[in-house]
């Protein structure tokens, strides 16, 4: 597998969306730039530093199952969706949602939302594939993450780290498996979208004073469980003001499963 993987290169950064589609089904993984920018970015970006540093200031900092354990230059920060709204905002964002529908369909679930800020000095994390939980060999796309950039992903800042055209596999990585990969860079604001059987990893941060911030929401089909369980999760008020399209995501909306007496609540 490394060696025809060492022959792949990833698609190169586009803002079609079609285009992204077509990268997604040959590589696993497409690039899409500007999607956030100017005082969209700004305010995503100090929203997310300061309830790192809110957590850090608590004491509130947990890591993450896949993160290495001898590693903790990591910060998680999660339940964003009760952080601030502008986080809402990126979950339901229009060019999040072409992909879940267009590779998932409809309706599907907001399993987790959280990020990941990798720090000067380590970072790296254990090879993995999003949709682990789901039985092998996979018969197609369970899960889809949707990355946002929000600083630079650089090869020496950690970005996340794939290897292209692992999702054919339709399985887990193993520990033998995990020689070859390649950095996807993208600058701030760019959206990277990985399907659940892509093979990737956080990379090593080898900057001496250079912090990497990425959100990432994870999408399923509504049949598995969310991760995060929005139920005792969320602020009231996000559910008080949320869209359809959230109330749906969240499973607060009924579509298929999760109906009561039969019928969906609305």
């Amino acid at each position: 597998m490394a060696d025809r993987a060492a022959q792949a290169e990833l698609p190169p950064l586009t803002r079609d969306l079609d285009q992204a589609l077509r990268d997604i089904a040959e590589f696993g993984i497409a690039r899409l730039e500007g999607v956030l920018a100017g005082p969209t970015l700004l305010r995503v970006r100090e929203a997310l530093y300061r309830a790192a540093a809110s957590d850090t200031e608590r004491g509130w900092n947990t890591r993450f199952i896949a993160d290495n354990p001898e590693d903790r230059t990591n910060q998680r920060v999660w339940g964003l969706l009760s952080r601030d709204p502008v986080f809402s905002d990126l979950a339901e964002h229009p060019a999040a949602l072409h992909f879940v529908r267009a590779l998932l369909g409809w309706p599907a679930l907001l399993s987790n939302i959280s990020a990941n800020i990798t720090g000067p000095g380590g970072g790296e994390m254990v090879l993995h594939a999003d949709q682990g939980f789901a039985p092998q060999p996979w018969g197609g796309i369970q899960g889809l993450n949707v990355a946002w950039a929000i600083d630079d992903f650089t090869d020496e800042n950690g970005a996340t780290r794939i290897v292209p055209g692992s999702h054919r596999q339709n399985r887990a990585p193993t520990p033998e498996d995990a020689g070859y990969t390649v950095a996807v860079e993208a600058p701030a604001g760019s959206v990277i979208v990985m399907e659940g059987r892509v093979w990737h990893r956080t990379g090593f941060n080898r900057t001496e004073n250079t912090h990497r911030a990425g959100i990432f929401a994870f999408y399923t089909l509504p049949i598995y469980l969310p991760q995060e369980n929005w139920f005792l999760s969320l602020d009231p008020a996000i559910r008080h003001y949320a869209s359809d399209t959230m109330l749906q995501l969240l499973g607060f909306k009924a579509a298929r499963f999760g109906r009561f007496y039969g019928t969906s609540l609305h």
